[in-house]
């Protein structure tokens, strides 16, 4: 599966199971660890760890398997190395936090509709 493909399915996958701002940031063209970045808030621990968990289901029929998951719920943000696509799925506080969007805010972002 290609990178863009991949980072768009897990998106809109997240976004159907109620996910909070969802996001494909593409960095291929600023970043040499990877393709794109998915960002997704989740509104408690219970519903990170949900959605890590659906992510997984979603992409394990298509042959695909995180490379590694770093963090826990309990911290509020989760991290899945999917190679060239790298999910982050974090609370509200953690998101506000670290503010990714500003810190890749000269790259692209797409449409996940």
């Amino acid at each position: 599966m290609e990178s863009k493909e991949m980072a768009l399915k897990i998106a809109q996958q997240l976004d159907s199971k109620k996910a909070m701002d969802v996001t494909v940031i593409d960095i291929q063209y600023k970043s040499s660890f990877a393709d794109y970045f998915v960002l997704a808030t989740g509104s408690s621990n219970r519903q990170l760890g949900s959605l890590v968990d659906y992510v997984e289901d979603v992409m394990e029929p298509a042959g695909e398997f995180p490379k590694g998951v770093e963090g826990q719920e309990s911290t509020g943000w989760v991290l899945m190395d999917y190679g060239d696509v790298i999910v982050n799925i974090m609370s509200a506080e953690m998101r506000d936090k670290y503010n990714i969007e500003k810190v890749w805010g000269d790259c692209d972002t797409l449409d996940i509709n």
